[in-house]
Order: structure tokens, then C-alpha cells, then sequence
């Protein structure tokens, strides 16, 4: 059986998430901005690459290496093609961090923004774990309206599958899932979104 993942059109996503209503496309880039100049690290993995959101923010003397892990060949597909300029520096991975896990390779520096929602606390911790990074970046989101995790808009129908995989993330069960393979809490920050809902910045470092 396929993911949902491998079923969703990029566009569809994308434009869902871009909309004014929603507005994660656009808080994501400025996060994802951060998150990739925060830490003195030279490689990095984002688990869950999509479309590349983010990666116009990548500094090529910075880093040597950047792996987009996705379980959409599509979208790696997609990536490739729009960040011709990181050749060199840009690896597209496909995995299905659920069953694929041991399969990545070692990072710096981890990001997961609103991925981890999509495979469970084991499975992101196996892949932590195998990735063996110094520093571990997350977006979860925070449903502040108590109505529906996936925001209203025209294109709501392409996620209806998402219910089979989604898990309803918490800081505490974040954070203790983490510290129990040995990582540390460093920075919680919290972005407003104009929709009742929230995203959570949760930062980690190797203790």
C-alpha cells in the first residue's frame, strides 16, 4: 500500500500551503532560514524535503553537503530541478523513514518540519539515531482551533488520506523521545499563524 505522501501533487501542496488563510509555506521559509544559519555545522538533512522550501537559504561556503530526504520521488525530482545552483551540494534521497530508516546517511545538523507528525516518535527517533547529528531541528504544529489539523481551503480533499498516517505531536512526548537517545532541549519558539493555529520550534543538541 502507498504512503498518502506518494499520492499528494506538489502543486496541490504547495498551494494549499501558500495561501493566505494558511501561511506555512511562507512561515516555514523564514524558519527554515534560521535554522540552517543558526549552528556552526557543514552538513545537514531535512527530512521531508517536499518541494525545497527553504533551500534558496542554504550557504554553499557553508555547507558541504545537504541530503533531501523524501518518500516522493516527484518532488525529488522537483527539487533537483529548481536548485540546479546547490549541483555538488544538494543529495536527494527517497526513504520512508518508517521502514528505511537505517538507510540514511550521518548529517551535522537534522531539520523536520512538520514531518514527524507523519511517521511517529519511533520511527523520527530511529532515523536521529542513525543520522547521528549534533544538532536536531523540529517544526511541529500546534492546533490551537481544537476544529481540524489540516487547515480549510480548496485544496483540503488531496490530504484526506493523511488521516492514516498523522499523529498528534507534543512538546513533552517530543522532548522526552529525544532526551531518552540523548539529546538536550536548546531553543522553544512559537510562530502564530493567522488560522487559530500554531507552529513550535523545537531545537535539540547531542548531550
Amino acid at each position: 500500500m502507498n504512503n498518502p505522501w506518494e499520492d499528494i501533487d506538489l502543486s496541490d501542496y504547495e498551494n494549499h500551503m501558500s495561501l493566505e488563510s494558511v501561511n506555512q509555506l511562507q512561515a516555514m521559509n523564514g524558519i527554515m532560514k534560521d535554522q540552517f544559519g543558526d549552528y556552526p555545522v557543514t552538513s545537514v538533512m531535512v527530512l521531508g524535503i517536499a518541494g525545497g522550501n527553504g533551500l534558496e537559504h542554504v550557504d554553499k561556503d557553508k555547507f558541504k553537503v545537504v541530503y533531501g530526504v523524501d518518500i516522493n520521488c516527484d518532488y525529488l525530482k522537483a527539487v533537483e530541478e529548481r536548485y540546479q545552483d546547490l549541483k555538488g551540494v544538494l543529495k536527494c534521497v527517497k526513504a520512508d523513514i518508517t521502514s528505511e530508516a537505517d538507510t540514511l546517511p550521518s548529517a551535522d545538523l537534522l531539520i523536520a518540519n512538520l514531518f514527524i507528525e507523519y511517521v511517529g516518535y519511533v520511527p523520527f527517533a530511529q532515523a536521529v539515531k542513525k543520522a547521528d547529528p549534533k544538532y536536531v531541528s523540529c517544526v511541529i504544529q500546534i492546533n490551537t482551533d481544537e476544529v481540524q489539523w489540516v487547515s480549510d481551503s480548496p485544496y483540503l480533499h488531496a490530504f484526506d488520506k493523511l488521516d492514516e498516517v498523522h499523529h498528534q505531536m507534543s512538546e513533552k512526548d517530543l522532548t522526552d523521545t529525544l532526551k531518552s537517545i540523548g539529546y538536550e532541549s536548546i531553543l522553544n519558539r512559537m510562530y502564530p499563524l493567522p488560522n487559530g493555529k500554531a507552529l513550535q520550534r523545537l531545537d535539540f543538541k547531542k548531550a
